[in-house]
């Protein structure tokens, strides 16, 4: 799950999840488990080549091509096809919550 101190801003420019699981690529450990992956809001630019309907259904192949232009440390194809389930889901979470309208979150989830 994301880790989160306060609930983020609208205007919240990155975000931040631990991986539940190591990533091991080629025998090699490149990220452990509780590595922290910054993720930063995409740009128009940056979902270039991309759909926002395959974004918003979580599709795996728009995620990683996305992966690798908003993350830090930077999740390339490999690394991103090694990951767990479960962090691949952390992941799009981000995505789909830097893609939600201020009004469509606000319905979900009211501030006061």
């Amino acid at each position: 799950m994301t880790e989160q101190t306060a609930a983020p801003s609208a205007g919240a420019k990155f975000r931040k999840f631990k991986l539940d699981h190591e990533i091991v690529v080629a025998g090699e450990v490149l990220h452990a488990a509780g590595t922290e992956i910054t993720v930063r809001k995409p740009g128009a630019g940056e979902m270039r080549g991309l759909t926002l309907m395959g974004l918003s259904q979580l599709d795996y192949n728009q995620l990683e091509r996305l992966a690798p232009r908003i993350t830090s440390p930077v999740l390339t194809k490999q690394v991103f096809g090694e990951m767990d389930p479960a962090d691949l889901m952390q992941f799009g979470g981000e995505v789909m919550d830097f893609l939600l309208p201020t009004a469509a979150k606000e319905a979900v989830s009211p501030t006061e």
